[in-house]
């Protein structure tokens, strides 16, 4: 009895702990579209979001690897630069530049388009083969056309509305209080164009991020020295464009919050809580839990944002959902026939330190599907 129950114990912390982060990342959407409607620039936005990411990391990467960690490389400086650039300050800017031309429940219902994007730009760099006559292989291009089919259909139709309710709780206009400031532009077509750009620098960065965990694998120290990168990127952009020193001032109001949530829990604790995650139960138990973050986001969008829920957007929404599921049964697949490749020639095996045991099966860490939205 004792064993059963530490066993379902085993099971059911890694599952709450992914429920948690999801839930986490949906009130980031939430932070993230009440402080830009509340005036702040999102350029601004993402430089303070790492710059207390950097302050919360910083201290956590040296304490944990500080016996481990070996010395720095100008090669492991310049990927960190690079992987601050594509997944930190571009992704960041176009993300929160399409959520501000569009919803938080849109927004977020095209970064599901990941792992297919990431797919496709494997297969450029010839990281992934397409092994077409493959059921694996089948899925992940079936999975990939079903993604971009349900994007296509996010930008170009909207559809009734199919809101299962409706609140009168509106905290954008709460806000703004009626006043000078105007009503948030919404122009979907834009909107949605940035996400998916924002997705496809994601994935340059998953790429290039695997080449650097590879090189250094030392990951706590490596995601402090990206965020560090994104914050010196960041600032000196959101400088280049807005020296308005209001717009850099810090009260006490949802902006501070926005930053302070944004950056010490969904760049800070949620990072440990996903690398637990991915240590335990493997990188595809990881990715499985994603579409929660679109369903939590539409509910609190709904709830607190006065956000309509139209024919379009779900139906894109469960096409991408689709499409995701079924390029990870693709990669679950994949997988397992490699795995037991060995078994069936009864060569031996050598589990390496940076190998991941996913039940029991010593498989090679592959790159992080989630780990865009972590940085």
């Amino acid at each position: 009895m004792a064993g059963s129950s530490s066993g379902s114990g085993d099971l059911l912390k890694p599952a709450l702990a992914m429920v948690s982060f999801q839930v986490v990342f949906a009130g980031l959407n939430i932070f993230y579209k009440l402080a830009v409607s509340d005036g702040m620039d999102l350029r601004v936005l993402v430089a303070y979001r790492y710059l207390f990411a950097s302050a919360f990391l910083a201290p956590l990467a040296y304490f944990v690897e500080r016996r481990s960690r070996t010395k720095l490389t100008w090669r492991v400086l310049g990927l960190s630069f690079v992987c601050g650039l594509t997944g930190g300050s571009v992704a960041q800017n176009l993300y929160i530049a399409g959520m501000k031309l569009t919803t938080a429940t849109f927004a977020t219902a095209t970064t599901n388009l990941l792992p297919a994007v990431t797919f496709l730009l494997a297969l450029a760099f010839r990281y992934e083969k397409l092994a077409i006559r493959t059921s694996s292989g089948q899925a992940k291009v079936a999975g990939t056309l079903l993604g971009i089919g349900g994007a296509m259909l996010l930008t170009f139709y909207k559809g009734v509305d199919v809101t299962p309710w409706h609140s009168h709780i509106n905290l954008i206009a709460a806000d703004n209080g009626g006043g000078s400031r105007s009503h948030p532009t919404t122009n979907y077509a834009m909107g949605s164009l940035l996400c998916i750009i924002s997705c496809f620098f994601y994935a340059l960065w998953i790429i290039i991020q695997a080449k650097l965990s590879v090189e250094y694998p030392f990951h706590y120290t490596s995601t402090a020295l990206m965020c560090v990168m994104t914050t010196l990127q960041s600032s000196a952009f959101a400088l280049c464009f807005d020296r308005d020193a209001a717009q850099w001032r810090l009260r006490f109001d949802i902006r501070l919050l926005a930053v302070v949530y944004a950056g010490v829990m969904a760049s800070g604790v949620m990072l440990v809580v996903m690398s637990w995650c991915v240590k335990k139960r493997g990188p595809l138990f990881v990715s499985v839990f994603n579409p929660l973050m679109l369903l939590v986001v539409a509910v609190l969008g709904s709830l607190l944002l006065g956000e309509k829920l139209h024919l379009g957007t779900a139906l894109g929404a469960v096409l991408i959902v689709a499409g995701l599921y079924t390029v990870l049964w693709g990669k679950g697949r994949e997988a397992g026939a490699t795995a037991e490749a060995p078994r069936v020639s009864e060569l031996p095996t050598t589990v390496h330190d940076d190998d991941k045991r996913v039940d029991g099966v010593a498989t090679p860490a592959p790159p992080r599907l989630l780990a865009a939205n972590t940085i």
